[in-house]
């Protein structure tokens, strides 16, 4: 089979997601074959550097033998069973290795099968401890200016990327939003602790008026991915724990796309010390494999909705593939690699790699920021790096990007005028080098005025 064979079959029956179809009558749709380490093949033999693993997921390489392995072994014993009065060993083994290595306090496990979907869960359980608790006024959300949290109708309308939500704001909830603490907005000459500090007050001051009415508050844990890999400085976080606390508010951290060792912690919220009162995990959780999401909660909340059932306090929600093995099974491999390969520590080589590898582009013309937290690194495209004055999102440019990158087999997904590595962890030095220096070539093709 041919890629033009791949791609007519596909465009006759498919529709892709985050995607304006008609974009492909110019630019070529991508067939799979296979995939190896940081490789992707395509029906013809072409590769292509998958620098963004495949949206944020996968840590360990494709077809890597160790969670393929498992899945396989899994397969023969066990493929699914209902998780409402029935359970199995991998998602119990997998709950205890969860409660042991996420922050401190964190000690129940509530799965479901994606991330939007463990946003959700996070949102509901919130809400309703609040209602248990005899304190229905507290329905009210907080979320960070240009944040995002998935595309179902409650993650979405705690989100703030207007190119995903105005279109269905009619649909959603009303949220309460706060000034991000996104330190490329910070004043010539501040520190990021001194922009997340000073970023952090409206917060403390929306928290301090409208308490009563707030039952969460729900960030991203220093890095707004989607919304164009914007960082921000831990200290945010300390302070808002604290706020959080003694304004009596839950804390959710999104770290679906942050966690697993993205950002030089395995969590993100380590780098704050901070424990959230419900953590939202999945991408990474299995490497990449499979759809499983977990919130991750405390002993309080949890007993906010132990008692008999005609109390109707019980927390309802479900999902047909909970705690589905399969997915268990390729999250405990993915574990393993961790505990046993110190893939933090290799990780902090990788990521001075990259950051030596993209230091020449803080000097472009055009770029008014090379920004990196461990195994995210992101560049950010401008017409003028003097005033920070944007290129129109109109002209596309990241999508220039993208289609350089792809003629040099390298898969590079811009967000907007941002370009942004997030590898898997096995990646090379020399692919590193490689794929900044295709970037490269790419932000110089793109941003010609």
């Amino acid at each position: 089979m041919s890629n033009a064979d791949m791609v007519s079959r596909d465009l006759n029956v498919l529709w892709h997601p985050c995607t304006q179809m008609k974009d492909h009558e110019r630019v070529p749709l991508v067939p799979i074959r296979r995939g190896r380490g940081v490789w992707l093949e395509d029906f013809e033999g072409g590769r292509y550097l998958d620098a963004v693993s495949s949206w944020w997921v996968n840590l360990f390489g494709h077809a890597n033998p160790r969670i393929n392995a498992a899945i396989k072994e899994q397969l023969d014993e066990l493929e699914h069973v209902i998780f409402a009065g029935f359970s199995h060993e991998p998602a119990i083994r997998l709950g205890e290795r969860l409660v042991s290595i996420t922050p401190p306090g964190l000690e129940r496990c509530f799965f479901a099968d994606n991330g939007s979907a463990a946003v959700e869960v996070a949102l509901k359980m919130s809400f309703h401890y609040w209602l248990n608790h005899a304190r229905p006024d507290k329905r009210r959300f907080v979320a960070l200016a240009n944040s995002y949290h998935g595309e179902t109708l409650g993650a979405l309308a705690v989100g703030d990327v207007r190119l995903y939500k105005d279109t269905y704001g009619p649909l959603l909830m009303e949220t309460i939003i706060a000034p991000s603490p996104d330190c490329y907005l910070r004043e010539p000459g501040e520190s990021w602790a001194d922009c997340s500090r000073r970023q952090f007050e409206p917060m403390a001051r929306l928290l301090e008026r409208r308490s009563d009415e707030i039952c969460a508050v729900i960030v991203e844990p220093l890095v707004q991915c989607a919304g164009g890999m914007r960082m921000y400085h831990p200290v945010y976080l300390e302070l808002l724990r604290e706020a959080c606390t003694r304004h009596h508010v839950h804390l959710i951290a999104d770290e679906i796309a942050v966690g697993f060792g993205r950002t030089g912690t395995l969590f993100a919220s380590e780098r704050a010390c901070v424990s959230p009162d419900f953590m939202c995990l999945s991408k990474g959780l299995t490497g990449g494999y499979l759809p499983l999401s977990v919130v991750l909660t405390t002993t309080a909340v949890y007993d906010a909705f132990y008692d008999d059932y005609d109390k109707l306090r019980a927390f309802l929600h479900s999902h047909s593939y909970t705690g589905n093995p399969l997915g268990c099974a390729a999250a405990h491999a993915t574990l393993d690699i961790f505990e046993e390969q110190d893939v933090i520590a290799a990780n902090e080589r990788l990521a001075a790699t990259m950051r030596d590898a993209t230091a020449h582009l803080a000097e472009h013309p055009h770029v008014a920021e090379v920004r990196q937290y461990g195994m995210i690194l992101a560049i950010e495209m401008v017409r003028d790096r003097d005033t920070r004055e944007p290129f129109p999102w109109q002209e596309r440019r990241g999508l220039r990007v993208y289609e350089h990158a792809l003629s040099h087999g390298v898969l590079l997904r811009p967000l907007g005028n941002v370009v942004y590595f997030m590898p898997p962890y096995v990646i090379t030095g020399d692919e590193i080098r490689m794929l900044a220096e295709v970037a490269t070539e790419g932000i110089d093709r793109a941003t010609r005025v």
